[in-house]
């Protein structure tokens, strides 16, 4: 099932896309719950019946991420094995994954612009595979990992790269000015998928329909189940909590010379059995 967030005449809403004659359309879901995350939150997500419901089309709707306000964003860096040697300094694989967060603020939703600060003309893109956990948890061991999850969405995790080399030991900065992400356009239910499934899922990113990222989660130097185990580990992780796992090779930064987004692109970010998440770029206007 695909569950997405919008809103529409200053409303925002939740509902499920469905397809009538080979279209989307929107059936709404408010009377569920007030928001896709209330639903989560309630173990709603299994009791969802769509058939007899009322479906209209998606023209006039705005994209929202599909979790609007988690409690938390967190975030896995440097996760795919060909990606580490992108950074050409002679360090090995790490054991361990690097994690960092980023706010509800710094993402917007599908077909809505990436924004570009004026302090940075280096706004860059990351494709990435989202996890969003359906059931609370503490020391989640790996081989139960995929039952804590209510769904899959697709992350930009834009990222100002002159801003992530500020300090010597954090990223924030870079990586959450207002807008400069997106996630969406939907979360799909963890019972389109399969555990294994997860083990070897394509992400493609594309800039003005050029491919620029192609790879596998089974490139993933730190798979989703084990990542799940390892966040548990120091925080318990609640319904609606976003975990991004990481992007491939072949963000801008790594170009000669390097390739930024510029107002006017077009990012596609495309998650095999998911979907396409689609932004434009576009300067903050002050």
């Amino acid at each position: 099932m695909r569950l997405a967030t919008y809103s529409q005449d200053g409303r925002e809403s939740w509902g499920a896309i469905v397809s009538v004659d080979g279209a989307d359309c929107l059936v709404d879901l408010a009377d569920v719950a007030p928001s896709l995350q209330a639903a989560i939150e309630g173990g709603a997500l299994a009791a969802i019946a769509l058939e007899g419901r009322p479906s209209r089309p998606l023209a006039g709707i705005e994209w929202r991420p599909p979790i609007v306000a988690p409690e938390k964003i967190l975030c896995i860096g440097v996760n795919y094995a060909n990606r580490n040697a992108e950074y050409k300094d002679g360090s090995e694989a790490p054991t361990k994954p690097s994690v960092f967060i980023r706010f509800p603020d710094s993402f917007t939703g599908h077909n809505q612009p990436l924004i570009r600060p004026p302090e940075s003309q280096q706004l860059d893109y990351e494709g990435e595979i989202v996890v969003v956990i359906g059931k609370a948890g503490r020391r989640i061991p790996r081989e139960r990992a995929f039952e804590h999850i209510a769904g899959l969405t697709i992350m930009n995790e834009g990222t100002l790269r002159d801003w992530v080399r500020h300090a010597k030991f954090n990223v924030t900065q870079g990586k959450n000015f207002t807008r400069s992400g997106s996630m969406g356009p939907w979360l799909v239910t963890a019972d389109a998928f399969t555990p294994q499934a997860l083990e070897d899922m394509r992400v493609t990113t594309r800039v003005n329909g050029e491919l620029r990222q192609d790879d596998t989660t089974a490139s993933m130097m730190f798979p989703i189940a084990f990542i799940i185990e390892y966040l548990s580990t120091f925080c318990e992780l609640k319904p609606g909590d976003v975990i991004a796992t990481g992007t491939p090779n072949g963000a801008g930064a790594r170009f000669d010379p390097p390739r930024y987004l510029v107002p006017g692109d077009t990012v596609e970010v495309s998650v095999e059995g998911v979907g396409v998440l689609v932004n434009g770029v576009a300067d903050e206007e002050l």
